[in-house]
């Protein structure tokens, strides 16, 4: 399973919600303050809504979901030998879910992530200031607890 992530800020998560659950016919996977996600079957879309006001209409970041720890090594070794800056997150608590994943930044800027998830967690999660660096203006994930 592989499948685009797309995490966009929001300013108000319920309405957010609301929209994107008749939009995608689908309710969150996972809702928690602040946090809400999607895991749309078709089109095969992670759908990642993060409540930050005065923000919303904008990306945070986007992604690759990737269903094991060894894909997101082998993209690390590609993306390496590609000659792309990566910044490895092993373990790292991240939306709610200690994940593994790799960060690269794309050429206007935009944080892209390929990942795992390997738990669930009741805690937001901290990340690098890679992403604390915020150049997008939106409050890139993961750089503390969601508005």
């Amino acid at each position: 399973m592989s499948r685009m992530q797309l995490a966009l800020n929001v300013d108000d998560l319920d309405q957010a919600v609301e929209f994107y659950s008749k939009l995608f016919n689908t309710q969150p996977a996972k809702l928690k303050p602040g946090y809400a996600n999607f895991a749309v079957t078709e089109p095969p879309l992670k759908l990642v809504l993060m409540e930050n006001p005065g923000k919303g209409g904008t990306i945070n970041h986007l992604g690759v979901e990737v269903d094991s720890s060894a894909t997101v090594h082998a993209e690390i070794a590609r993306l390496t030998d590609e000659g792309l800056f990566t910044d490895e997150e092993i373990g790292t608590t991240c939306c709610f879910a200690t994940q593994d994943k790799v960060w690269v930044t794309g050429p206007a800027q935009e944080k892209w992530e390929v990942y795992t998830v390997l738990a669930d967690s009741n805690t937001f999660g901290t990340s690098p200031q890679l992403l604390a660096d915020d150049s997008n203006g939106g409050g890139v994930c993961c750089t503390g607890t969601p508005a």
